[in-house]
């Protein structure tokens, strides 16, 4: 792909800022006001002065960097005399003078291996040449102790936010050419950036099939999982004694989070009640009841910024009701009958398709359809999809809903691959003020969430560590929680 005046064009990834020009110098947003810091030269000379030689000791290259380096050459591959342009994107502001968390844009932290370490703002370019690319990364190095930068900017100078690294660091920890950040501004200011979507669809879709890096990162992200998990249990005297227990749960998931990992990968769901037939509850204001079913959909994000993506539906007082049970089960065997057809070669909506026989099954024999089972599954029909309205699959990854950019043909009407990692997830949901279904039926949600890895010769349940089966669930709380009341 060449431009008219025969220079490369430049392609970028859409909703992603590069680097703006702005001085670092200059006192960041909201604080001009209320500043004290001393601007005079004798205090710029005297706080400049007297420090002991930084110690840049060089990093073997990080275990993911060889890896990333094999992704960016299939980049290459696809994009032969394009000029690539992948920003890491900005910080995010929350309010006033303060960000959220920074999380590095997923296809820059794929093509470079940057995880939870990454630098704001960082572009990571790929410039063409006869044999393919080369790959440079750009980030603003840490600036030296003579400039104000250092000790007046709370955005980016270390005596606020600590110790950043240098560029020599950073090419030597990546595996990667590493360019101050002025370079990129200064070369390209009066080059056009073009936002590709074709570019985006591809990195969405270099991702479906996960190499074996990214496949341990998952298991590690399961196990913490696991572990937060357990955590929330252990907690439920607490919990269940809170007026708004669900924000405990909540809170304990975060702890273990950020004890074994990065952070959260999205908003946990701790619903319990009626709460857990909203799908996305994340307001998590609410009591845990005893005698309420009790919807945890968490997942521990990893270093690396690979997620988890879990669900366990618990009775707070450790015991499943007749009704609980029989929507549990049910659900249950929903999720091991799309499980049952995972292997490479079929097509990914099947899973979904499987699954469905199950609900449809269950929901007409409990008499909440106006048509048999068959019938509903229909495609005119579907009113069993009245008490489960999402789908049953989702690929995860870097992201929790990963590959979201891939074309239709290659995630949902795609071929099932070796190295893929998705979800299944099904629930069954009925409202408090469903007049459809059996009032003993009514505020009741459930959903049970496994994450699936495709095998040579069929599938392996990563999270089949954690519990699932109904008599495992209470056997699960009365050993970690034996003060509950069930």
């Amino acid at each position: 792909m060449q431009t008219a005046n025969n220079t490369p064009a430049t392609i970028s990834t859409p909703g992603v800022a590069p680097a703006s020009d702005e001085t670092t110098s200059e006192e960041p947003r909201g604080t001009s006001n209320r500043s004290t810091t001393p601007a005079s030269s004798q205090f710029q000379d005297f706080i400049g002065s007297n420090w002991a030689d930084r110690v840049d000791e060089l990093p073997a290259p990080r275990e993911q960097a060889a890896f990333a380096a094999g992704r960016r050459a299939r980049l290459s591959a696809a994009f032969a005399g394009s000029r690539l342009v992948i920003p890491a994107g900005a910080l995010k502001q929350r309010s006033n003078d303060t960000d959220y968390p920074y999380r590095a844009h997923s296809a820059f932290a794929h093509l470079t291996g940057w995880g939870a370490d990454a630098e704001p703002d960082s572009i990571l370019v790929l410039e063409p040449n006869n044999d393919g690319h080369d790959a440079t990364l750009y980030f603003r190095e840490r600036a030296d102790r003579t400039s104000n930068e250092f000790y007046a900017n709370p955005a980016i100078g270390e005596f606020w936010i600590g110790a950043r690294p240098s560029l020599a660091q950073v090419a030597a920890d990546l595996g990667l050419a590493t360019a101050h950040i002025d370079a990129f501004e200064t070369t390209d200011a009066d080059r056009t950036v073009e936002k590709d979507a074709e570019l985006t669809t591809f990195l969405s879709e270099l991702r479906l099939v996960k190499d074996e890096y990214e496949i341990a990162q998952m298991r590690l992200a399961v196990d913490a999982t696991a572990r937060g998990f357990d955590d929330v249990i252990a907690d439920f005297p607490r919990i269940t004694t809170h007026t708004r227990g669900e924000r405990a749960v909540e809170g304990v998931f975060y702890t273990r989070a950020r004890l074994d990992g990065n952070a959260v990968g999205y908003d946990t769901i701790a619903a319990s009640g009626p709460h857990a037939c909203i799908l996305h509850w994340t307001r998590n204001d609410g009591p845990v009841s005893p005698g309420d079913l009790m919807l945890l959909d968490a997942g521990v994000e990893v270093d690396s910024l690979y997620t988890a993506d879990i669900t366990r539906t618990l009775p707070a007082n450790g015991r499943f009701t007749d009704v609980q049970r029989a929507v549990y089960e049910a659900v249950r065997e929903a999720a091991d009958a799309a499980f049952a057809i995972v292997r490479p070669g079929i097509i990914f909506r099947d899973v979904h398709a499987e699954a469905m026989k199950v609900i449809a099954k269950h929901t007409a024999a409990w008499g909440m359809l106006p048509v048999t089972a068959e019938k509903s599954l229909e495609p005119e029909n579907q009113f069993h999809r009245r008490y489960m309205v999402h789908g049953t699959s989702h690929h995860l990854g870097i992201d929790v809903h990963d590959c979201a950019a891939a074309r239709r043909e290659m995630y949902h009407d795609g071929e099932v691959r070796e190295g893929m990692v998705f979800t299944i997830e099904p629930g069954l949901y009925f409202q408090p003020d469903d007049l459809s279904v059996p009032a003993e039926f009514r505020g009741i949600g459930v959903r049970i969430e496994d994450d699936i890895l495709v095998t040579a010769t069929g599938a392996e349940d990563l999270s089949a560590g954690i519990p699932r089966t109904a008599d495992e669930v209470e056997a699960w709380i009365r050993r970690l929680s034996p003060s509950t009341d069930g």
